[in-house]
C-alpha cells in the first residue's frame, strides 16, 4: 500500500511539473507584460568633433540653400488648349544680397516660370537671369522685402584635394532639406552634359547626390562653397557612389557674366582651327600645338598680327602661326587652348607663344569677347 501512494504521488508530480513547463512560456508572457517598462538611458556624452562641426554648418548653411520648382507649358492637341504644368524639381542657393539665385542650367531648361521656396517657408516667384548650358550654371532673381536670406561665404577650387571632406545640401526627391557628407573622389572629371557639349574640370564625389540636389551648393569643412552640385552618373539616375560638382572657381568667374549680360561672354582670339587637322601636320614637324587656320577679320587675333594657314598656287599649305602656349603654359589642343583663355575675362592681355615659320615668337593679344553656344 505504501508503494502504491508514492507511485501516485511521483505520478501527480510528473504531471504538475510536465503541465508547469508547458505553462511557462504563457507565465512569462504574462508578466512580462506586467514589468514592462523603459529601459535605464545610458548617457552618450558629448559628440564628437567632427559631428558638431557638421551640426554647425548644416544649420548656418541651410537658410542660404532653396527649393526650386518649375512648370512648363503643354499643348493639348484635342482642344488646342495650353496649359502650364509641373516640370521638375532642383536646389540652389543665394549668391548675394541683391536676391540672385545659382542652380543648374539643367534645372531651368525649357521652363516657363520657376518658383523658389526658402527654408523658413516662404516662396516667391523667380525671374531667370541668365544661364551657361556649357557650364550647366544657371542664375535667378527672387524678389524679397524683407529679412533676405544670406549669401553663402565663398571657398577656393583650384587648391583642393583630393580626400578633403565636403557636405551637400540640397532637396532630393522634392524632401525638405537634406545633408549629405563625403569626400573628393577625383578633380578635373569631365561629363557630357543634356546637350551633348562636355562639362569641364568637375570635382567629382563620393558624397550623395540624387535628383532634387542639382544645382545645390556643396561645401567644404570651414562651410565654404566649393562647387554646384551638378549630376550623378547612374544608368537609373539614382546615387551610385559617384557625384560630380562645377567648381566654385568655375561658377565666381561665370556667375558675373550671367548676372551682367545674361549669357557667359566668353575671351577669344578670334580664330579657327580643328584639332584633328593641327595633329595630322604638326605631327610631320614634330610640334605639339594648335594651328592657325583662319584669322577672323577684326578680331583680337587681326589686330595682334596672328597668321593663318594660306592654299599656295602649287597646291601646297603655306602654314599660319602655331600656338605653343598661352602665357607660358603648353597648348596641345584645342579644348586646352579655350580652357587657358576661359581664365580670363574680355579685355584681359595674354602673351601668346608662336611658331611662324620654324621661329619662336611671343604676341600679345588683347581678348575679346564671343557669347558661349
Amino acid at each position: 500500500m505504501p508503494n502504491f501512494t508514492l507511485y501516485r504521488f511521483l505520478l501527480w508530480f510528473i504531471v504538475f511539473l510536465l503541465l508547469a513547463l508547458s505553462l511557462r512560456p504563457w507565465v512569462d508572457d504574462l508578466l512580462i507584460g506586467f514589468r514592462a517598462e523603459p529601459r535605464v538611458i545610458t548617457p552618450r556624452g558629448d559628440l564628437a568633433g567632427d559631428e558638431q562641426t557638421t551640426i554647425a554648418i548644416f544649420e548656418s548653411s541651410t537658410p542660404s540653400v532653396v527649393y526650386i520648382t518649375t512648370t512648363q507649358r503643354v499643348l493639348d492637341l484635342w482642344t488646342r488648349d495650353i496649359t502650364e504644368i509641373p516640370r521638375g524639381t532642383g536646389s540652389g542657393f543665394v549668391w548675394d544680397e541683391q536676391g540672385h539665385i545659382v542652380t543648374n542650367y539643367h534645372v531651368i531648361k525649357g521652363v516657363r516660370s520657376a518658383r523658389v521656396g526658402l527654408w523658413d517657408q516662404r516662396a516667391y516667384d523667380a525671374e531667370i537671369i541668365g544661364a551657361s548650358p556649357e557650364h550647366d550654371l544657371a542664375v535667378l532673381r527672387i524678389r524679397v522685402p524683407t529679412s533676405r536670406p544670406i549669401p553663402l561665404p565663398i571657398g577656393t577650387s583650384h587648391d583642393l584635394r583630393v580626400g578633403q571632406k565636403v557636405l551637400a545640401i540640397g532637396n532630393p526627391f522634392g524632401l525638405d532639406y537634406s545633408l549629405t557628407t563625403g569626400v573628393i573622389s577625383a578633380l578635373d572629371r569631365t561629363i557630357q552634359g543634356e546637350q551633348g557639349q562636355s562639362i569641364q574640370h568637375l570635382i567629382q564625389t563620393d558624397a550623395a547626390i540624387n535628383p532634387g540636389n542639382s544645382g545645390g551648393p556643396l561645401l567644404d569643412s570651414a562651410g565654404r562653397l566649393i562647387g554646384v552640385n551638378t549630376a550623378i552618373f547612374s544608368p537609373s539616375g539614382a546615387f551610385a557612389g559617384i557625384g560630380f560638382a562645377v567648381p566654385v572657381d568655375t561658377v565666381n568667374r561665370v556667375v558675373p557674366e550671367l548676372i551682367a549680360h545674361g549669357h557667359f561672354q566668353r575671351p577669344t582670339l578670334g580664330i579657327k582651327a580643328d584639332d584633328a587637322i593641327s595633329d595630322r601636320v604638326l605631327s610631320q614637324l614634330g610640334l605639339s600645338g594648335v594651328l592657325v587656320l583662319q584669322v577672323e577679320p577684326g578680331s583680337a587675333a587681326e589686330r595682334a598680327g596672328l597668321r593663318g594657314t594660306k592654299a599656295e598656287r602649287g597646291g601646297g599649305l603655306a602654314l599660319g602661326d602655331i600656338i605653343l602656349a598661352v602665357n607660358e603654359e603648353a597648348v596641345d589642343s584645342l579644348t586646352v587652348l579655350i580652357d587657358l583663355l576661359e581664365r580670363h575675362k574680355v579685355g584681359d592681355q595674354v602673351i601668346l607663344t608662336l611658331d611662324r615659320a620654324g621661329e619662336t615668337h611671343k604676341v600679345a593679344v588683347l581678348l575679346q569677347g564671343r557669347k558661349a553656344q
